[in-house]
């Protein structure tokens, strides 16, 4: 199936599948480097929300060999001719479908290969986990063009990586290697290009075999926790966990190992 913004009469620049219980989201702009657009934004957000009722996993990839090159810069010029609020919709259509990965259930991984810029640097940052190609080039460029990040760069990445790392790559706009992702935190992994695709599926299915509602909550958890003073959190998950083991369909795991032990 493939997510498709019909209302408007745009194209399908997002693409969904489903295999088990593994979603799939592609970016399907190859030509274009999978440069956001209005319609891109639209489309991810709906393909999101879509797809989440339906897997277990959800796993974002950009077609063609790269994850995003960040916004399209012709759509942008053609919006910015027409003043600011021609200009809107490029930034909170995005906003949005990253804003919503936070809010769903399942985990959203990131399968980032080819080039992940500026804006496709920033939906990196909004996923929950980050696999990435060895190969990989990562990057927020917007200060190469003259521009300022509009996709969230300037509050998640220091979140994510801390002030020094976050405000000197923004202002410099220094490419990062697969391994410079994984050690500043950008990333889970990197994954050798020969077994790209096998692990980066065997990852996803893996995750989808656990229980659902433990990884939502945990994920959840850790979301929330993120705005909150450390005593909040951990009585968020002091509640959060008793609430989960009170649960009669909670217990299989714990039955099930007490039960292999004592055999």
């Amino acid at each position: 199936m493939s997510g498709t913004d019909t209302s408007a009469g745009v194209s399908a620049v997002v693409e969904t599948s489903i295999d088990d219980r593994v979603g799939t989201i592609l970016l399907n702009r190859p030509e274009a480097m999978n440069a956001i657009t209005v319609a891109l934004g639209t489309q991810l957000e709906a393909a999101l929300r879509t797809l989440e009722p339906q897997v277990d996993v959800i796993v974002i990839r950009g077609a063609g060999g790269n994850f995003s090159v960040g916004g399209d810069f012709n759509e942008l010029q053609s919006l910015r001719a027409q003043g600011r609020e021609a200009m809107a919709p490029l930034f909170a259509n995005f906003a949005r479908a990253c804003a919503t990965i936070v809010e769903l259930d399942v985990p959203v991984i990131a399968a980032v290969e080819g080039f992940a810029m500026a804006g496709g640097f920033e939906l990196m940052q909004s996923v929950d986990i980050v696999l990435v190609h060895e190969k990989a080039k990562v990057a927020d460029t917007h200060s190469n063009h003259g521009m300022v990040p509009g996709g969230g760069s300037t509050q998640r990445l220091p979140r994510v990586v801390g002030k020094q790392r976050a405000l000197a790559h923004i202002l410099t706009g220094d490419r990062l290697s697969a391994a410079d992702a994984v050690a500043w935190g950008l990333a889970y992994k990197v994954i050798p290009a020969s077994e790209f695709d096998s692990e980066v599926s065997d990852f996803a299915h893996k995750l989808a075999g656990k229980d659902r509602t433990a990884l939502a909550r945990s994920k959840r958890l850790v979301h929330a926790g993120l705005e909150l003073p450390l005593s909040d959190g951990i009585a968020m998950e002091a509640d959060t966990v008793l609430d989960h083991l009170s649960e009669d369909t909670s217990g299989g795991g714990i039955e099930a190992f007490t039960e292999k032990k004592g055999s």
